[in-house]
């Protein structure tokens, strides 16, 4: 039976963790009966770290006058995509700040020129960089969208979302896209048969009554597109933030128990939702096994490389054997898997 949003609020607020993991736990058995947990070889290529929105949780973006700002040549792209092909790779998620002096002929035609290349998905760009892109030429987002896909994009990540509320928004992406931007971008997509992934970074200033309207905002979309391949909650990582500098305390990270709340509640409340992943790039290897046992049953990305996270300080890094065998030693299968989870290959 679907749960609603005062029941999930309870939820979250008096449920005895155990008794909330072992829930989300029978619901993702429910989903996935065969044991499997999937994964996908790919890289997290950074094309920018120039960023207008200058987002108070974000230690990556710089200014486009900056000594360490870069924009990345379409040869050094190559080169990525080379390397994450000779490794296996099927996916490049390709994604950056809203750089101000981009328009869209140079996404375009950086697109044909990948496809040209390799044959690789891309799942590229946020609903903040598409929304830009909008904006910025008088488009509609459905128009923008078709532009890119003929160009070469294949799906779109879930980046940007945050917590989507805009009272928390005010506070921590004052200049970002607002909740009802994000949900159009990815209606739209949707719409136009493009898959597309959802996120949600908690443990900055959101309380647990803004983490249930974000996952009620995703119900609703998913009740109505379908369109939602997974879902994928990370915690704040403060190190060398703007938000985490000025609070009053500078611990404001998110425990593993906050995590594995959230998890469990997620996997509980998306019920349109097939996939949920873990994070093992803000979590660590060891608590992402443990949160196949809380909801999840996907270890997201091998992540070649991995930018933005690392910038506030953590600095994960697992190769796919680990992922495998990380995957086997907590009783699992493991697949390895495409942008649209078919299994590619068992282990």
């Amino acid at each position: 039976m679907r749960i609603d949003k005062n029941n999930a609020i309870g939820l979250f607020n008096s449920a005895d963790l155990l008794d909330l993991g072992q829930r989300a736990d029978g619901i993702r058995k429910a989903l996935h009966p065969e044991g499997v947990v999937t994964f996908v070889v790919d890289r997290n290529i950074n094309y920018t770290n120039v960023c207008v929105n200058k987002c108070r949780f974000c230690a990556f973006y710089r200014e486009q006058d900056s000594p360490e700002a870069y924009l990345l040549s379409k040869d050094e792209i190559f080169r990525k995509i080379e390397e994450t092909v000779a490794l296996g790779g099927t996916q490049i998620l390709l994604q950056g700040g809203v750089h101000p002096g981009l328009d869209l002929a140079y996404y375009t035609d950086l697109l044909r020129s990948i496809k040209d290349r390799f044959r690789i998905n891309i799942h590229g760009f946020s609903p903040t960089e598409i929304k830009h892109l909008s904006d910025k030429h008088g488009m509609s987002v459905r128009d923008t969208l078709l532009s890119l896909r003929e160009a070469g994009m294949d799906s779109i990540p879930g980046g940007g979302a945050e917590i989507l509320s805009d009272r928390v928004r005010e506070i921590i992406s004052p200049r970002k896209i607002r909740t009802a931007d994000w949900l159009r971008v990815m209606e739209e997509a949707h719409k136009i048969g493009m898959r597309t992934t959802a996120t949600m970074m908690f443990g900055s200033i959101e309380t647990p009554e803004d983490i249930v309207e974000h996952l009620d905002a995703i119900r609703t979309l998913q009740d109505r597109t379908g369109g939602f391949t997974a879902f994928i909650p990370w915690s704040f990582q403060p190190g060398n933030t703007e938000l985490a500098m000025q609070s009053a305390s500078k611990d404001t990270s998110a425990t593993a128990v906050d995590y594995l709340r959230v998890l469990s509640l997620s996997r509980i409340y998306l019920d349109n939702v097939n996939n949920i992943q873990a994070s093992w790039v803000t979590q660590g290897l060891k608590l992402a096994q443990v949160a196949l046992r809380f909801g999840a049953n996907d270890f997201g990305s091998t992540m070649i490389e991995e930018n933005v996270v690392r910038a506030a300080g953590v600095n994960y890094r697992v190769s796919k054997e680990d992922i495998v065998q990380a995957i086997k030693s907590s009783g699992f299968k493991a697949a390895q898997r495409d942008t649209y989870y078919n299994v590619l290959k068992g282990f």
